[in-house]
This record gives C-alpha cells, structure tokens and sequence, in this order.
C-alpha cells in the first residue's frame, strides 16, 4: 500500500477503495506524513463531492476528519484547496431561505487549527464566503479576529467588478463589517467569555450594560490604530471615517470625533444620515444638534429613512414647546408607519394623547422652519478652514453672480444662489472658499454678511472735493474714480465736497488697480 497506489485509486473516482487503504496504512504506521498526506486528500476528494447544502452532515464529517490527522503546518496544499470548498459551501449554505448559522459556527470551529497560506486567493475566498452573512452572524468578530485582517492580499484593496459595475473592494467592506459589529451589542456580547456572560446574565440588563461597554471600549481601543492606518493609506475609502466617529462616540473618546468625521462629511454632505450624526457628535450642544436635525430633515430623502429622526426631533421642539410644528413632524412619523403597518413606538402614542397635542395646528410642513436653522449647522463643517474677509463689487441677480475683490491677489466671482439674500454692490462678505478659484470662478462654501466698519484691504472711505471731466461727465476726488451715474443719480458739480465709500477695483484697459467710488453720502 503506497501514497502512489492511493491516488491511482483517487483519480479513478475509486473513493471507497481509496479510503480503505489509507485507513489501513494509518493504522500500520499512524504517525507517517505519506499515510496522512493520502488519506487528507482522500478526506479532500469526498469535500468536493460534498460541497452543496443537502450534504452538509458528510461535507462535516470529511473536513473533521482532516482536522484530527493534525497535518504539520507546511502541508498547506492540503488546507488551500480544502479553502476553496470550505468557502463554496459556506456561500451555498447563505443562499438558503433559512439559513442555519449553527452550521456556519461548526464550519468554523473545524477549521480554525487549519494552516492555510496567509495571505492567499483562497484564504481570502474563504473570508470573502464567511463575511457574506456578517450581518446575521453573531461570532463575525471572533472570526475576524482569528482570520486577521493583515492576511490581506494587495488585490484585495482594489475595488471589484460584479455584472459590469464597480463595488467596494473587499477589504473596505471587512473594515465597516467590523466597525458595524463593534456598534451592536449582540455582537460583543458574544466576544465575552462563557463565565462573563453567565455573570452579566445573573445582573440581567444592568449586568450586560456593563460587561458590554467595558468589552466594547477595549475592542474599539484596539481596532482603532488598525482604521486609522486604512484611512491614511486609501483617501478613496470613503465611509471610514464615517465608522471613526460612529466609534469615537461610541467609546466614549469624543475629544477628536469631529476632525475625523469633518472629511467625511464634508464629501456627503447632502445625504441625511451625516447631519445624523452630527448632532449626536454635538448632542451636549442643544442649538446646534437642533440646527443639524434642521439640515438634515432640509435634504431630498424617502420618509421611510426619517422616521427615527423625525421622532428625535419633536422630543426637541416639544422641549421647545413649539407645539404646531412638533405635530407636523410626529404626524409624518405616523403616515409613514402606518402606510408601512409599522407598530407606532409608545413615545408617539402618548405624545397623541396629550393635551398640546390636540390644539396644535398641523401645518403644511416645516420647510421655513428648517431654512431659517440650518445656517449654524452648515457651518460646522468649514470651521477648519480660514475666514476671509471680502467686498462685493457687482451683482448680477438675474444670475445670482457677484464679483468680489479681497485685495490685489485675491478677487473673482462666484454663484450665491442659496447662500446669500439680496447682495449689495459694497456689502463686506465674511466667507470661506473651496480651493483657490479657477479662471476667477471659485466655489463658495459659506458667507455671512459683516459689519461695513470691519477692516478691509478693499474698501476705503473717502472725502474731498470732485473734479468733474467734460464731455463724458466722469470725474475723480483724488486717485479716486466716480461713475457717471453717479455724478447724475448724485447730482455732483465740479468742485463740490463729498464723502463716500470706495472699493478697490481692476482696470483691464489699463492693467492696473485703482479705486473708484460706490457710494457718495
């Protein structure tokens, strides 16, 4: 009896006679790594006759029995290809109307003393099958903590093609799979040990709570470092830093929950659920998580997303006692729920039966109401970036364009539509720019008007005598130019005295700066 005459047999599909021989050569020399090698690989054949769902009990049964040869650690062909069925079935398994996680647990448990190469296409199969159903299996964590995600491959970073279209890669969907359980109690509950979940079990909620958080905080500590380093390394890897601050918070460490967030944020800032999470970042700030739930209920979203934000935000106005638009909001919630036959939260009913309640006026919606707020929101994510002071020189409503200068270096144009209310030629501007501006065109991402007393290198006042230039009635007072129409609208004559305002501007006919008058007084 030979390993040669074995896989003779193999390769005749002859698996009985295959497995009987290797048998009796285990029992001759049970220690000898031929007669092991030809048995797993017997054991391996009747796994890939076994792969399907339907024959799970033999499929377990044949991958126990490769476990109990304790093959050494350099027989990793045996452990690769046997990955590759291990990871067939486990897909197969998840595909099932009712899937039976008991069965996705014993695989597992079976192969976690397997020496797979790491990292390898099909060590990565065999976590790309396991991940597939994380969101309803409670042991994902420990999984992952045995599968280690510095097993990785480099491909594995790059984003994947299913039926022509481009998908996350599968390392960014390891990275919030995990940080998505890290933030779900039953997930770390099932991370503490046996007599740590008897003990909090005996404490009942109160018991969980505790062994819950403490476990939590730890494991979010240690992940943490290994986030921050995918953050760094892949800027495309867009929801990270979502997760970050999801995680920060909570932790418990929401000294810098903001600055990782902000980046985030900023690239989504028209989907609801950032200004979500938002206002739980500023939820020891009453206005401004207000004027964040404001933003975020201002966004086009489906009312089945909003229902929980909608009932958060009545708690607020309700604390506000603004009565009329509490209703508005809490009868959506409703609508919503119902039109769903979702069962209405106790919080709802009761608010219903209140007297307040019952007197409110229902109104249309709550649009102004949001218009009117989320200024104080919005700028929560410019803070990092300098305020500039600027003057307006032209308006053009028809566009909703104006021209600005901040000084000789700085000056353009940009859109104000949605931003500004009624500019004014001479108006000082406190704004924040995106980028430097291209061909004088810049993207503006916040501006308020200021005081006109405030310091500018672009307006100045004035005070002298005008000189009048005929035929074309334009005319100075100083270096300083004035209009035409001016002079008419101000019925000015050579001569007189005036005062006035003046902004900085940039004649192209002459390709040089200069002042000319906006205002006479």
């Amino acid at each position: 009896m030979s390993f040669k005459e074995i896989k003779e047999l193999r390769q005749a599909s002859k698996l009985d006679e295959a497995l009987q021989m290797a048998n009796q050569a285990l029992e001759t020399e049970p220690e000898n790594i031929w007669n092991k090698r030809a048995a797993a690989w017997v054991y391996y054949d009747y796994l890939k006759k076994n792969a399907q769902p339907e024959s799970y009990e033999a499929f377990k049964e044949n991958l126990t029995k490769i476990k109990d040869l304790q093959l050494p650690e350099d027989e990793k062909m045996v452990f690769d290809n046997c990955a590759w069925q291990i990871g067939s079935l486990v897909f197969a398994l998840q595909k099932t109307d009712h899937v039976d996680y008991t069965k996705i647990n014993e695989l597992f448990e079976i192969i976690r003393d397997f020496h797979f190469t790491k990292p390898s296409e099909a060590y990565s199969f065999i976590y790309k099958a396991f991940h597939k159903g994380y969101q309803n299996w409670s042991s994902y964590l420990t999984f992952a903590d045995w599968w280690n995600f510095d097993n990785f491959r480099s491909e594995d970073f790059l984003k994947e093609e299913f039926n022509g279209k481009k998908m996350m890669s599968i390392a960014e969907r390891a990275y919030i799979a995990y940080s998505k359980c890290l933030l779900n109690p039953d997930y770390i509950f099932k991370t503490l040990s046996p007599e740590k979940q008897a003990s909090a079990l005996i404490f009942k909620e109160k018991g969980i709570r505790v062994s819950y958080m403490n476990k939590q905080k730890c494991l979010i500590e240690l992940f943490l470092p290994k986030l921050d380093l995918i953050i760094g390394k892949y800027s495309e890897y867009q929801y990270l830093p979502y997760y970050k601050a999801k995680l920060l918070l909570a932790s418990g460490s929401d000294d810098n929950v903001l600055s990782a967030f902000l980046p985030f944020a900023k690239q989504k800032r028209n989907d609801f659920w950032v200004w979500e999470l938002m206002a739980e970042i500023f939820s020891e700030d009453k206005e401004i998580q207000f004027a964040c739930y404001c933003k975020a209920l201002s966004l086009k979203t489906p009312e089945d997303f909003l229902v929980k934000l909608r009932q958060a935000f009545s708690e607020m106005l309700i604390e506000k006692k603004m009565y009329n638009e509490a209703k508005t909001e809490i009868q959506k919630v409703i609508a919503t729920r119902e039109k769903h036959e979702w069962k209405l939260p106790n919080q709802i009913v009761q608010w219903t039966e209140k007297e307040w309640y019952k007197s409110a006026i229902t109104k249309k919606d709550n649009q102004e109401l949001y218009s009117n707020n989320i200024k104080q929101a919005e700028e929560i994510l410019f803070q990092d970036i300098p305020e500039e002071i600027i003057a307006v020189e032209f308006v053009n409503e028809n566009k909703s364009m104006l021209n600005f200068v901040k000084d000789k270096r700085k000056f353009g144009f940009f859109n104000y539509s949605g931003i500004l209310t009624k500019p004014q030629i001479g108006d000082l501007l406190r704004v924040r720019f995106s980028g430097d501006g291209q061909d004088g065109f810049f993207k503006i991402l916040s501006a308020q008007k200021v005081d006109s007393n405030v310091s500018s290198d672009a307006l100045k006042y004035f005070e002298g005598k005008i000189k009048v230039i005929s035929p074309h009635n334009f005319g100075f007072i100083d270096d300083i130019f004035v209009d035409p129409k001016i002079i008419e609208e101000s019925k000015l004559t050579d001569g007189q005295p005036v005062k006035g305002r003046a902004i900085l501007s940039f004649n192209k006919k002459k390709n040089e700066w200069g002042w000319k008058a906006i205002e006479i007084n």
